[in-house]
This record gives structure tokens, C-alpha cells and sequence, in this order.
């Protein structure tokens, strides 16, 4: 048996691909990307597909009860080691009294896959959280912050023998967002798109097969923002106003909050004057991650910094319709900028 811990992904992944199988995962969490992936690869990777139609049972949380689905895990396998029993949205069990009962003596030869997501179990159920620890492995997917995304995106592509380019990445991060099951979806067809002499992805890739322009775009907008560069900025700005599908002021109002905001943070550092000292004090992955708050320090004042996180917020409530009667989107996206770079 596994031993009992709440345990991150790789390692959890890295005990399936070595066929080191704990009797009972729990996955909860807001993040579905990371609860679908182990509970797909235990579907398809610890039985023969020969083994699987009497030993591979997949349900539903809304249609059954917790004792149904005990009573499917005390079976014994047929002409297998294992069976594999998954409950997709377990969530959406009433009453888990039965389960719990369960997870005291769980069967070693059956491997219990509970898929709790969009949430998490009661923080005051600590006995049971107990429990499923002991039981095997209890595995919370977080969703992941802004500043993770590049360091998932170069690692997903690695793994695949591709290599990206820092701005490549930026681009697709700030254009995708923290959507993981998206984001894959959308590197997956990078991928597919690259001919087998050059794994590599560069800008011109990004805006050929995910279709965010090289030159207008979130990254770029955010380094004529940090560089204080009005005309580039205009032109951006005007670009999505001419291309709303391109880009909205939904989408870049939380990557400019969070770029003023570690700017803030910044300005606390104990010794802003170095980059490596500001990149550790923001928690970011290297020392150039930090260049552009270098940047910032000299192009804004901490007085304005905080003007223009006020301004960001009373341009989000204006944009969700809060004392904004008539503005639409691009127009309230050109008070913003205005106001940030004068």
C-alpha cells in the first residue's frame, strides 16, 4: 500500500507509471485539469483492455448512493489483480457514512478513484480527511496563479521535445489564461502544427495556429504599459477596439491589476535595487521574470502606482455596469490607458 499523505501530482503520477497503486484516491479541487489526468490514467493504464469490461466500473455521483459505491469496491476482481472502480462528480454524494466505513478497511486488490471537483471536503471533516489519508492518497488540485502558467506552459512542451521562446510563452499565457485542460488543448495544436526539423514555437507559431497577433497583443500591451511607450500602447489599444475578438477589456484588466499590484510589492523589497533580490521578494521563478518591475520603479512612483490600482477597479465595477450607464468596453479601455500612461 501507497503510504497515506497528501501528495502532489508528479509523485502521484510518477507511483502510477512505476504500478505503485494506493487502494483509494480522493482528487478534489478547483483545478480539473490534474484530477482528470490521474483518474484517466488509471482508467486506461492499470488494467488490460482485455481485463477491463468485468473489473472497470465507472460512475456517477449523482446516481449513486455511498453505499452503492462501497458495496462496488468490496468486490473482488475476475481474472485480473486489480479492479478499478472511478466516480466522476463524486461530489455529488448525499450521504458519504457508507464510504467512510469503507475507507477504514478498504480491499487491497480494488483501487478506489473518487473525483471531487469544484471544491473541497469540509474543512471541518477532519476525521475523515484522516481517514482517506490513511486509506491511500487524498490529492487537492489547486487552480494554478498567473505567475505558474509559463513555468506549466515550458514544461508541457518539453515533455514533448518542443522548446518555446520566453515571449512565445508570455503571449499564450496571457491570451489563454489559467484554463489548463484550454491551455493543453491549445499547445496540443502548436504541437501538431510543427514539422519534425524544427520543434520549436516562436511568436509567428502562436499567431498562426492559436491566432493571437505577434505584434497586438496582451504581452505586448502590458511592455508598452511597463515602458510608459504611449504610441504603441494607442495602437494596440485601437487594434482590439477594431478587433474585439481579439482581445477585451475582460481579459486584460486582471493581467494589468496583477502586474501594478507586484509593482506595489515591489516597492516594499528590502533592496529594490536588485534584480535578483525584487524576483525573490515577488516569489518569481528567476531573476528576468523581474525585469519589467525594475522597469516599472523607474517609469512610476509608488504614489502612482496605487492611483492606478484604484483606477483598475473603478474600471472593472464600470465594466460589469456599476455607475457606467452607457460606455461600452473599448471606450472605458482608453480612459484606463489614458490615465495610466498620463
Amino acid at each position: 500500500m501507497a503510504e497515506a499523505k497528501n501528495v502532489s501530482f508528479d509523485s502521484i503520477m510518477a507511483d502510477l507509471e512505476a504500478r505503485r497503486f494506493a487502494p483509494v484516491y480522493y482528487l478534489m479541487g478547483d483545478e480539473s485539469y490534474y484530477i482528470d489526468k490521474i483518474s484517466d490514467y488509471i482508467a486506461e493504464h492499470v488494467l488490460q483492455p482485455e481485463e477491463r469490461d468485468f473489473n472497470q466500473t465507472i460512475l456517477f455521483g449523482a446516481d449513486v448512493t455511498a453505499s452503492q459505491v462501497a458495496d462496488y469496491a468490496r468486490r473482488y476482481p475476475m481474472m485480473a489483480e486489480y479492479q478499478v472502480v472511478i466516480v466522476k462528480e463524486a461530489q455529488n454524494i448525499k450521504n458519504t457514512e457508507a464510504l467512510e466505513r469503507y475507507f477504514k478497511q478498504p480491499l487491497s486488490s480494488t483501487i478506489l478513484v473518487l473525483c471531487h471537483k469544484n471544491g473541497k471536503i469540509d474543512g471541518r471533516k477532519k476525521e475523515l480527511v484522516k481517514t482517506i489519508r490513511a486509506a491511500g492518497v487524498l490529492f487537492e488540485s489547486n487552480k494554478l496563479k498567473d505567475r505558474e502558467l509559463p513555468v506549466f506552459i515550458e514544461r508541457y512542451l518539453k515533455a514533448k521535445n518542443v522548446t518555446i521562446d520566453a515571449k512565445s510563452t508570455l503571449i499564450i499565457a496571457d491570451s489563454i489564461g489559467a484554463d489548463l485542460s484550454r491551455l493543453a488543448s491549445e499547445l496540443d495544436k502548436v504541437i501538431l502544427s510543427l514539422p519534425e526539423e524544427n520543434r520549436r514555437v516562436t511568436p509567428q507559431v502562436v499567431e498562426d495556429q492559436i491566432g493571437v497577433s505577434k505584434e497586438f497583443n496582451s504581452f505586448e500591451l502590458r511592455d508598452a504599459i511597463v515602458n510608459r511607450n504611449v504610441f504603441k500602447a494607442n495602437q494596440i489599444i485601437k487594434y482590439f477596439d477594431d478587433n474585439p475578438k481579439a482581445g477585451s477589456i475582460y481579459a486584460f484588466l486582471p493581467m494589468l491589476f496583477n502586474y501594478f499590484q507586484n509593482l506595489m510589492i515591489a516597492y516594499y523589497s528590502p533592496n529594490r535595487q536588485s534584480q535578483e533580490a525584487v524576483a525573490e521578494w515577488l516569489e518569481l521563478r528567476n531573476a528576468w521574470a523581474a525585469k519589467d518591475y525594475m522597469i516599472g520603479m523607474r517609469n512610476y512612483t509608488g504614489t502612482k502606482v496605487m492611483q492606478i490600482i484604484g483606477k483598475i477597479r473603478e474600471i472593472d465595477a464600470k465594466s460589469k455596469g456599476l455607475d457606467n450607464p452607457n460606455a461600452p468596453p473599448g471606450e472605458l479601455m482608453k480612459e484606463l490607458i489614458f490615465y495610466i500612461l498620463h
